[in-house]
């Protein structure tokens, strides 16, 4: 790991350290991928950026701040800016290039639909 990459991740517990002390999911942020970015260049919206950082803008109407990493194949979101920034219209977009991470298929059924338990077998040992 390099030194920019171990800052990262540092800062990235940091980060949620902070959102839990506070109570406050909003500091957190999501990945997505860079496709993301392609509507809004095709749609002639104001895209800046530097090399880890950028905004995608419709002047006048709204904008958004996002961090580039991966090697330019993402973004990351911070959850409160897509919620007090980015327009109620365009979050199915959002959500269509969202990284998804790797997750228990159980677990996920579990919470939506509020259940305390699934049976998936039986209980074994915390290896």
């Amino acid at each position: 790991m390099d030194q920019e990459q171990a800052v990262a991740e540092a800062m990235q517990r940091l980060l949620l350290s902070r959102a839990l002390n506070a109570r406050d999911p909003g500091r957190l942020f999501l990945r997505f991928h860079a496709s993301v970015m392609d509507r809004y260049r095709e749609r002639g919206a104001q895209l800046i950026r530097t090399r880890t950082v950028g905004r995608v803008s419709v002047p006048g109407r709204w904008s958004l701040d996002v961090g580039i990493a991966v090697a330019d194949t993402e973004v990351q979101v911070l959850v409160e800016d897509l919620l007090d920034r980015l327009p109620d219209t365009e979050r199915p977009h959002w959500l269509d290039h969202l990284v998804i991470e790797p997750a228990s298929l159980n677990f996920l059924r579990m919470r939506l639909a509020g259940a305390a338990c699934i049976d998936d077998g039986e209980a074994k040992e915390w290896a």
